[in-house]
């Protein structure tokens, strides 16, 4: 392996962290999915094996294909848009009823979610989402471009930056159960993951 090499991986591993590090749906629903102890390892393998998938496509050429039809990218928009705004009222519901509370104490587990659901809400967010094909295969994918022969150890550098954040937030989100086994901290939570995905969808629908 060649300093050249290197130096295009660390690139890839610096870019991916800062595209996927800002707070957003799937990272708020990750997150969810820790605190909860919910099929961390199943959620988090999907959030990592989407970013490959994207990012192989966009070092590969998708991202000139996708600015080359921008009607992909506005059915997506409207697509996401509705899922958010979806995913915002029921994350509204649980922050504000409080009989839902009890249900989400960590030390019981509450009420469980299927395997089943819990990786459809995920790939839902993720790639329901526009910014994902914006971020990951146009923007990644240019950058790569500039790499030239070393563009795939960039691409290996910015999968592995996505998997190691996912399983930090994933698995390292028991470290504040303690916080949440208050209900308030869980109903608070709910909120701001309604705030965040109010306003994504809002976004999306603006972007249109």
């Amino acid at each position: 392996m060649s300093d050249a090499h290197l130096l295009a991986a660390a690139a890839g591993l610096g870019l991916g962290l800062s595209l996927i590090v800002a707070i957003g749906a799937q990272n708020a629903f990750v997150l969810r999915q820790g605190l909860r102890g919910e099929h961390v390892l199943a959620v988090v393998a999907v959030c990592a094996l989407s970013d490959l998938v994207l990012i192989v496509a966009g070092v590969a050429g998708a991202g000139a294909a996708l600015q080359a039809w921008p009607a992909a990218l506005v059915v997506v928009r409207l697509a996401g848009a509705l899922f958010l705004a979806g995913y915002a009222v029921l994350a509204a519901r649980r922050a504000l009823r409080p009989a839902a509370d009890a249900a989400l104490r960590t030390e019981t587990g509450g009420t469980s979610t299927s395997l089943a659901a819990a990786l459809a809400t995920c790939l839902a967010l993720t790639w329901l989402n526009p910014h994902v094909y914006l971020d990951t295969v146009v923007l990644l994918g240019s950058i790569a471009s500039t790499h030239g022969e070393e563009r795939w150890w960039f691409a290996a550098g910015a999968a592995a930056g996505s998997a190691i954040w996912f399983a930090a937030l994933g698995f390292g989100a028991r470290l504040l159960r303690p916080l949440f086994a208050r209900p308030v901290a869980w109903r608070v939570l709910d909120a701001v993951i309604a705030v965040v995905m109010a306003a994504l969808a809002v976004t999306l629908l603006l972007g249109l």
